[in-house]
């Protein structure tokens, strides 16, 4: 499957900027590359130690394009597990261009999405969960999705699942060496041994699958939308959240004709507001819209915050304020609720307390002036276990991951029942090597060519 061809990307953004690097992979890679360099000091690249950088310029023939550094990795001593040269020029595009054209003139040719990363799998520099975690590390944004990607990337994961495959491993040897003897009826793989390894790895994998609901949102964020009846703060509420003037604010009821949507980081964990249109009866067409598309939202989303002005609030209303919450909680009851009095500036103590006392864990806060507004960041973080986060356990946010440790336990769960059952061994082995089968797809040490190009395609080129 690996690719003889020798490649070549850039490996910064494209644009341009202070500098650029043009990374070329490949058995030739150095050969290539070599006659292209002049060195300041006049040594010949091909000639110098791995893991060395070098300054001076890029020749087309007698044309200089560039005065670069180049840097060259020799051997399996590289990220790809092959020669590697990586060029550091100058950011203009019309450079970048250049050197790139010049490289493929000279034998080159263009990598393909995730081509780099992909021959570091094959050549046994990364397994394939580190791998597919190497495109999470580029696409984190917040500190927990970037911890997150760092310790699946160092193998934390992987080492997880390899020990409880080579555990598998031994005893499905046992109990195939069994069937080899089968005449005399003899046991190598001792039972009671062989239940605790079972009950061993049911915990590990339900607790890795469990695990994917918290790695989910904190790899794509946590969607909250903020709802409410018109001209209750809902914009003031979302500017104040973002602190910066998102959402046009005015004292118009149904301002808001369509969703705002915006992200912050909070606590390391990113979540997404969607500021929506204001839930009343109305016949203007346009806000009607507004209003369905809001109940649309609400369904996507895994808070809801529910806003009301506290100053507008009567003995009467706070009853009907109840009734509204009730039909809420009632027709999304999987999602977290959190009730928000906005205003809370314009009114008396008196009235806050009967407030407080007549809805239960209402959150108080002024949108406009601020006053509250870091306790209910903190309150939507609560939200979030991050137990596990803190104490660096496995969190698993890879959707292949989850779908293959489902299948690898409904596996187990057949060898846990074959035990108690009192099976044969050619019944459990089947499905032992089932169970061994799904885990080996999570590191790669089984897969296809369909899996592979699923997966690096959806990385950046140049990676």
């Amino acid at each position: 499957m690996i690719s003889q061809d020798t490649i070549v990307a850039l490996a910064t953004p494209s644009g341009a900027g202070a500098i650029a690097v043009i990374r070329v992979s490949g058995k030739d890679a150095i050969t290539i590359c070599s006659p292209l360099f002049r060195s300041i000091s006049g040594k010949e690249l091909k000639k110098q130690k791995s893991h060395t950088i070098h300054l001076g310029h890029i020749i087309d023939e007698e044309r200089v394009l560039d005065e670069v550094l180049v840097s060259i990795f020799k051997g399996s001593n590289s990220y790809t597990g092959e020669p590697t040269i990586e060029i550091s020029c100058h950011g203009s595009t019309y450079i970048q261009q250049e050197i790139i054209q010049l490289l493929l003139r000279k034998g080159c040719r263009m990598a393909d999405a995730g081509e780099f990363t992909l021959r570091a799998f094959l050549n046994g520099k990364l397994d394939l969960s580190q791998a597919e975690a190497v495109a999470d590390l580029i696409a984190s944004d917040s500190e927990a999705s970037h911890q997150i990607a760092m310790q699946q990337m160092r193998g934390g994961f992987s080492n997880e699942i390899k020990k409880l495959r080579d555990e598998l491993l031994n005893f499905a040897s046992l109990i195939e060496l069994e069937l080899d003897f089968a005449e005399e009826d003899v046991e190598f793989a001792d039972r009671t041994q062989f239940k605790e390894l079972i009950a061993r790895i049911t915990n590990v994998l339900k607790r890795l699958i469990d695990s994917f609901a918290v790695g989910n949102v904190i790899k794509n964020g946590i969607p909250v939308a903020i709802v409410g009846e018109p001209n209750v703060g809902k914009s003031t509420l979302l500017n104040a959240l973002l602190n910066e003037e998102r959402a046009i604010v005015s004292d118009i009821a149904g301002t808001t004709r369509d969703t705002i949507e915006d992200e912050i980081t909070i606590g390391g964990i990113g979540f997404r507001f969607i500021d929506t249109a204001g839930i009343r009866d109305t016949k203007d067409v346009v806000e009607s819209i507004g209003i369905q598309k809001t109940f649309e939202k609400i369904e996507q989303a895994k808070v809801v915050i529910y806003l009301v002005d506290s100053s507008l609030l009567t003995p009467d209303s706070l009853k009907d304020l109840k009734t509204e919450i009730g039909k809420i909680k009632n027709k999304y009851p999987q999602k977290p609720l959190v009730i928000v009095a906005n205003k809370v500036d314009k009114l008396e103590q008196n009235e806050i307390d009967h407030m407080v006392s007549e809805i239960e864990n209402i959150h108080l806060l002024s949108a406009k002036s601020g006053l509250g507004v870091e306790e209910l960041q903190n309150k939507l973080l609560d939200f979030v276990n991050t137990g596990a986060l803190r104490n660096n356990e496995t969190i698993v946010t890879n959707t292949r991951h989850y779908d293959a440790l489902l299948k690898a336990l409904e596996e187990i769960q057949k060898v846990q029942y074959g035990l108690d059952s009192g099976l044969s061994g050619d019944l459990m082995a089947i499905d032992i090597r089932q169970a061994l089968y799904h885990f080996g797809e999570i590191t790669g040490e089984i897969s296809s060519d369909d899996l592979l190009g699923n997966i690096f395609a959806n990385f950046c080129i140049g990676k």
